[in-house]
């Protein structure tokens, strides 16, 4: 009964933002969808245990799920095919009808500030390690480009989060990731307007969807490969006898190794920032705020 209900609220949305997608009150640019299609179509993938990663670009509060209007419909259908994401406590999970409505929708419910180590975070690795799909925003909030930082004329994505990092550490296999670019979104739903405007999309605006080619599995292993991951800590919570072997300077040597955890964590997570900026660049150029159609 639980997966039934999810899987109409998952079709009930993608329907309804494809047909406002569809509707000529906006209109939409998709480029190489056909990139994500065939990751999510790929049963030998998931067999094996890969899971599928999608990171962009959080321009709106519209970003997910109105992006996931130009999939094929018979994907809403198939749990397989659809994306788990995590979404702020206190933003989506503000009262029981929304916190049923968005859990429903496949979203993890997580907390601003309470760090990487977190049930949402788990669920993600765990939903990875079972070859399914999970969708992040780097930056963990909304930035909208004419407030992105610059340097000496290029601008940046604010850093993103180092959760991104402990997700590709923790897979059992690497997981896909396909770096995503979304434009105009933040002209659709600006941010800061007065009541009761903000909660309404503009109109005749242009959207546009990018999928970038899949960060190559090689560069993530050897990430990986260069900052050995050891867990510390046992199922019972206790030292592991492994921990304890590799690092028998206690405490001094348990440091070590965190800030050898934190250094390669923040690695991984600058990869997949620069494959993100580096689509944003050739989608919108050096300014991440041109929309080249």
């Amino acid at each position: 009964m639980a997966e039934l209900l999810s899987t109409a609220t998952i079709t009930a949305t993608g329907l309804l933002c494809k047909a406002f997608l569809n509707s000529g009150l906006c209109s939409i640019t998709v480029s190489n969808l056909h990139i994500l299609l065939d990751a999510l179509r790929n049963d030998e993938r998931r067999r094996h245990g890969q899971g599928v990663v999608t990171v962009a670009n959080h321009i709106s509060t519209l970003d997910d799920p109105l992006a996931w209007g130009t999939l094929p419909i018979e994907l809403y259908l198939n749990s397989n095919t659809t994306r788990w994401s995590l979404g702020a406590s206190e933003i989506m999970f503000t009262n029981p009808l929304f916190s049923a409505f968005f859990r429903k929708g496949q979203v993890l419910e997580t907390f601003r500030g309470k760090g990487i180590f977190q049930p949402s975070v788990d669920i993600a690795i765990k939903r990875l390690d079972e070859g399914h799909w999970v969708h992040l925003f780097g930056e963990g909030k909304i930035n909208q480009p004419p407030n992105y930082p610059r340097t000496n004329g290029v601008a940046r994505l604010p850093r993103f989060k180092w959760g991104v990092g402990r997700i590709l550490m923790e897979t059992a296999v690497p997981p896909l990731i396909i770096p995503m670019w979304l434009t105009g979104f933040d002209k659709l739903m600006p941010e800061h307007r007065s009541f009761p405007h903000k909660y309404f999309p503009r109109l005749g605006v242009k959207l546009g969807v990018a999928f970038g080619d899949p960060i190559p599995v090689e560069e993530i292993t050897a990430a990986l490969s260069a900052r050995s991951y050891v867990p510390l800590i046992g199922e019972d919570g206790t030292n592991s006898k492994l921990s304890n072997e590799l690092y028998p300077g206690g405490c001094v040597g348990r440091t070590a190794h965190k800030r050898h955890m934190d250094v390669a964590r923040s690695d991984l997570t600058a990869i997949i920032q620069r494959a993100v900026e580096a689509l944003g660049r050739r989608v919108s150029g050096d300014l991440l705020n041109d929309f080249r159609s």
